[in-house]
């Protein structure tokens, strides 16, 4: 406070001080008043921002399940298409042992 307003408010005395003292709460409480204000709008504008992740990432989720079924399928239909030979037996003769020292 500078010393001129303080010079005028000694010359109201209390009624000025208290006069005052009211005019500065309320500059104050406004000035709250609109900080709340922003705080407010910011946190519905990241609300916003969330739910469309949200709606983002369920939708990429769906997606990425609809892929995997249709790689799944299109598996199958290749395995069924294409089976896979018949294994050749192998001889007790032929088979190898990698601790074994005797030669094949």
């Amino acid at each position: 406070m500078d010393p001129e307003s303080l010079a005028a408010i000694a010359q109201l005395g209390a009624a000025g001080l208290i006069g005052y003292l009211w005019v500065t709460e309320r500059r104050w409480a406004a000035e709250r008043e609109r900080q709340l204000r922003e705080a407010h709008d910011a946190l519905l504008d990241e609300r916003r921002q969330v739910d469309v992740l949200v709606r983002v990432v369920e939708a990429n989720t769906r997606a990425l399940t609809a892929v995997e079924a249709a790689q799944r399928d299109l598996s199958a239909a290749f395995r069924s298409a294409n089976p896979p030979p018949a294994a050749a037996p192998v001889s007790p003769a032929r088979t190898h042992r990698a601790d074994s020292t005797m030669p094949i």
